[in-house]
């Protein structure tokens, strides 16, 4: 099968559940995307539905049965490739006699394809037009990646019968188990950080090995927030002798779900880095996995394997998109939350896509919600926030946690419970009444909302899938949560496929909203903006460490303006609105110095 890639765009992934079909969707057209494996009864539910929308034949696996969680996934990934490659036949059966449809995939094609100008100059021909395009289309064409994503952090000690099960049945690896012994050729991103212990396990799947070709059969993906991070995570994999096959750079707060703020870094420095020592990544790397290749006696590679670098977050224009791919020499962009407004790409229900389509760029905001106690990126007036807001009004705080997918917390139980759960939250309030009267009214409100305002994400970002595909919802009403990064803001209808990939290659526009800062000056001020809250929110002593910690972030972000100002001065994009760019960062850089760092 052909590998080069049709797009210089992905579509990441979004949720427990928004692109958990996603492949289904949009991979007959080359769309590469990723689908979340932690939830298994999500992935459950949606096997069974699309194994009998397509007279498939893949039984339910009960959670009865051993090792259920990981053989669901497997089967889950399995039948999704079935489903793939019949519509990717299906679909290319239909180009080659089509010229209607032809048309209307070439419009979705970049500008500067190859297998775009083939296909103009086989539109022109009158004779033998049907075997001509097929012929060139089994040499050109190839679906999009079906790709999964695994949040390393989310791996949850299980336990049967009050005994703890061997770490492989933790949650994570039996997700890792489940990709790995699926038929899948395909990709593994790896999110939220460093987990030894799961990056271990991945060394006891052949698939993630070269063969004797230096194929691997599954690659890795590490989402990555800066240069010495990815340095760090490449070389301790491969010293196991696996290869990380991409680096996925996202902006810290420019991007949707859990926000990881770096250290004032900013995109572009970050970037910037990336390109002028990815060869350090590669023979680092190389170095490493050859030798512990030997070590294991398995095939080594004489040069170094692919390694691609990708980046997302905040990207919202053809400009913007051109700009990351020409001036980093990335290998693809990431577009996620406009996608959110594509009903042909992700799975939601229509009054959460409604919600998204209006909400204006001060209904998105920078949450507690998620019980990681990790920022969350979210929007005002979901179902979710509605049903919490009545249960408050009645005194009742938390979720029943029926999934406990997230019951990471030690502090009450080895078994570990959720901050979101009622179970938690009735312990942590009955501790803040005892500490009332040595809080003012602020105070106690300030700490009361830290506890409560975490929502279930467990069953809140899988609602909205099971709304739109009419699947029962057992147990009491969440709502939907939905995790948009604050770019959505600017796109305000809901959208075909077709327009939104043309909006993504410039040849038409979707964004009516005239004001739409920059994306490098949209992700300064949301940094701005989270040193200022984070100073003016911080509870109890300063410490000299905090101090020095604002004081980096600070002058990280000074870095980064001038670094703009560099870049801009001898970039051949943004030539329109430079001046207005250049005077947004001069005002970003007075604001800047009057954000004041406390002292001791």
């Amino acid at each position: 099968m052909i590998q080069k890639p049709l797009h210089n765009f992905h579509i990441p992934v979004m949720g427990l559940a928004y692109t958990i079909d996603s492949p289904i969707r949009v991979a007959q057209y080359g769309i590469s995307s990723v689908v979340s494996i932690i939830d298994d009864e999500i992935i459950e539910k949606m096997k069974n539905f699309y194994s009998k929308k397509f007279n498939l034949k893949y039984p339910s696996i009960s959670t009865k049965i051993d090792d259920y969680r990981a053989k669901r996934i497997t089967d889950y990934l399995d039948m999704m490739d079935d489903i793939v490659n019949e519509k990717f036949e299906a679909f290319k059966e239909e180009i080659s006699k089509n010229k209607t449809a032809l048309r209307n995939f070439m419009e979705m094609l970049p500008g500067a394809s190859e297998l775009k100008n083939g296909l103009q100059n086989l539109l022109t021909k009158k004779d033998d037009f049907a075997s001509s395009v097929k012929i060139f289309i089994e040499n050109h064409l190839s679906p999009g990646n079906i790709d999964v994503n695994i949040m390393t952090k989310v791996d949850k000690d299980n336990f049967y019968k009050n005994e703890q099960l061997p770490v492989m049945y933790n949650d994570a690896h039996a997700s890792l188990r489940g990709f790995a012994k699926s038929k899948l050729s395909s990709s593994m991103v790896l999110s939220a950080g460093m987990n030894p212990r799961l990056y271990s396990y991945i060394e006891e799947f052949d698939d993630f090995f070269p063969d004797e070709n230096g194929f691997l059969k599954k690659k890795i993906i590490l989402k990555v927030s800066d240069f010495r991070s990815a340095m760090i995570q490449g070389n301790f994999l491969a010293k196991k002798g696996l290869w990380v096959s991409e680096y996925r750079i996202e902006s810290g707060l420019n991007c949707g779900g859990h926000a990881f703020a770096t250290e004032g870094l900013l995109l572009g420095p970050i970037m910037q880095e990336f390109k002028e020592r990815k060869n350090e990544l590669i023979d680092s790397a190389h170095s490493l996995m050859v030798k512990a290749l030997e070590q294991k006696g398995k095939y080594t590679v004489v040069q170094p394997l692919e390694m691609k670098i990708t980046v997302q977050g905040g990207v919202g224009t053809a400009e913007e998109h051109e700009f990351l791919l020409k001036t980093y020499e990335v290998n693809s962009v990431g577009w996620g939350s406009p996608f959110l407004l594509v009903p042909e790409a992700t799975a939601m229900d229509n009054e959460t896509r409604q919600l998204l389509a209006k909400s204006k760029e001060n209904d998105f905001y920078l949450s507690n919600l998620s019980p990681l106690g990790v920022p969350f990126n979210t929007v005002k007036g979901t179902s979710n926030e509605i049903f919490r807001r009545n249960k408050e009004s009645k005194d009742y705080y938390g979720s029943s946690c029926p999934k406990k997918l997230l019951a990471l917390s030690k502090e009450y139980s080895p078994k570990g419970i959720c901050t979101a759960s009622k179970k938690y939250q009735d312990i942590k309030l009955g501790e803040l009444a005892q500490e009332k009267e040595h809080l003012t009214e602020t105070q106690f409100q300030k700490k009361k909302e830290v506890i409560t305002e975490k929502a279930c994400l467990c069953v809140g970002l899988v609602n909205s899938v099971y709304m739109e595909h009419d699947l029962d919802i057992k147990g009491e009403k969440q709502g939907v949560v939905i995790c948009p990064g604050p770019n959505l803001a600017f796109f305000d209808k809901e959208v075909s496929l077709n327009e939104m990939v043309q909006h993504i290659y410039g040849n038409n526009n979707i964004i009516s909203y005239e004001n739409r800062p920059n994306i490098l000056i949209n992700e300064l001020k949301l940094y701005v903006d989270y040193l200022k809250k984070d100073i003016c929110d911080f509870i109890g002593k300063i410490s000299n460490s905090q101090i020095k910690k604002w004081k980096v972030f600070k002058e990280n972000l000074f870095s980064g303006i001038t670094y703009y100002e560099e870049l801009l001065s001898v970039s051949d994009f943004f030539k329109t609105d430079v001046n207005t760019i250049k005077q947004q960062l001069n005002d970003y850089r007075l604001l800047l110095g009057k954000i004041e760092i406390p002292e001791s």
